[in-house]
């Protein structure tokens, strides 16, 4: 058997067994796909409402659309199937996009990379709107370069489902020579969609998405929310963990954590606009995209994960396009990372939805490796940030500047 054909033997094992687990893993793991993805997709179709238009939505616009897809494909044996087929099928093309023709070492250890991620990560990884923008995103990190305009409109369109990709798309623009193409391309498609919602009648709805993240509490696995869940579980009364009905997610809460609140946003957008003038500050110096671009992406989307507010387990699968980049271009340096990116897909498995039932009820264990998957997180975003700041530089120097500082050649004595 050929080594494609032992890839694409694990591509179909590694979904095939991560799409049952959603049936067999206690709580709930499917929960997003049938309890809010279904009936708003049947809602849309049989227009009674149109999530992000006749109402405000906590996803952006084109997060509708696999729900709806999904919704079309019901007939394959339930909406959770077709869910699966979808997620399956976008991972599929990204692993052919990852792959090529088969001739670099790089590729190969990166696509297996991401299998055993997405084993690793369990079902959360895809019964979510991460497994539709990874491999979007994936395909897109691969495409910068060769295919800036379409790298742009694949992150666009992910930007689009889930906020998360426009990280990635943020350093593509510092990172990529052709900027203009990428930013161009991402601003008028956005115009496009956006047009396209407010003709449909969006009105007040059509950012709410936004005003949706910036009102939430501290949901319980974010890192932010780590002092209170340990308050809880050494007993302190004035911490506790609660459900919130309006958004369907558990958060925590104790002293002052209204203030946490209202300080996280500022500290998230400070935290990734530090990540990315650094980056420019590099590339300014002359840094190229292989040296800069992973390690950038990394610490970009890393840093949304350690300071955001809302720590929803699937949001661990945006780490994985930066470090299959990393992988491809150079694996002897990432391999490192690659390994601790595994160690916290695992950990983040054990917690949800493995132990989720006992971390529910501020039980130690499960605190415990919630604790340590974000330390890991934090040590993946230090050692990102420190890559960028020591990424090489060349400094680019102007070819007439260039030919009057060379010096003159040196006349050949005349013989008298």
């Amino acid at each position: 058997m050929s080594r494609r054909a032992v890839l694409w033997v694990g591509f179909a094992v590694v979904h095939v067994g991560v799409a049952v687990l959603g049936w067999l893993l206690p709580n709930q793991p499917m929960g997003d796909v049938y309890l809010v993805y279904e009936p708003w997709s049947t809602r849309a179709v049989e227009g009674i409402a149109i999530v992000g238009v006749t109402e405000s939505w906590v996803y952006p616009h084109l997060a509708l659309v696999p729900m709806v897809l999904a919704k079309a494909m019901s007939w394959l044996g339930g909406y959770e199937i077709a869910w699966a087929v979808v997620v399956t099928a976008a991972d599929a093309v990204a692993l052919a996009v990852l792959v090529g023709r088969g001739r670099s070492s790089g590729r190969w250890i990166a696509a297996w990379f991401w299998l055993v991620f997405i084993a690793l990560l369990g079902p959360v990884g895809i019964y979510r709107l991460e497994g539709v923008t990874t491999p979007l995103a994936l395909a897109a990190c691969l495409w910068l370069v060769g295919r800036p305009a379409l790298a742009s409109v694949l992150l666009t369109i992910g930007m689009w489902i889930k906020v998360w990709p426009a990280a990635l798309l943020a350093s593509a623009v510092v990172a990529v020579r052709r900027r203009r193409a990428i930013a161009g391309t991402s601003i008028a498609l956005s115009a496009v969609i956006l047009l396209m919602v407010l003709s449909a009648g969006a009105g007040a709805h059509a950012l709410g998405f936004v005003a949706g993240q910036t009102d939430r509490g501290l949901q319980l696995e974010a890192p932010v929310s780590g002092y209170y869940l340990w308050r809880a579980v050494l007993g302190y009364e004035d911490s506790f963990i609660y459900y919130d009905q309006a958004i369907l997610t558990f958060q925590v809460t104790g002293p002052s954590v209204d203030i946490v609140i209202a300080a996280m946003t500022p500290v998230l957008v400070i935290a990734v606009i530090g990540v990315l003038v650094l980056g420019i500050v590099k590339m300014w110096r002359g840094a190229t995209f292989a040296g800069l671009f992973p390690s950038l992406g990394l610490a970009t989307v890393a840093a949304m994960i350690l300071f955001n507010k809302v720590g929803s387990p699937q949001y661990l699968s945006w780490i994985i396009a930066p470090l299959v980049v990393g992988l491809v271009i150079d694996r002897w340096r990432w391999w490192g990372p690659a390994l601790l990116g595994l160690g916290t897909a695992l950990l983040t498995q054990i917690v949800y939805p493995l132990t989720y039932g006992e971390l529910l009820v501020a039980s130690a264990f499960p605190t415990v490796v919630l604790t340590l998957r974000n330390l890991a997180l934090a040590v993946l975003f230090v050692w990102a940030v420190v890559r960028v700041a020591r990424t090489p530089t060349h400094p680019r120097v102007k070819p007439r500047a260039a030919a009057s500082a060379s010096p003159s050649p040196t006349p050949t004595p005349t013989e008298p």
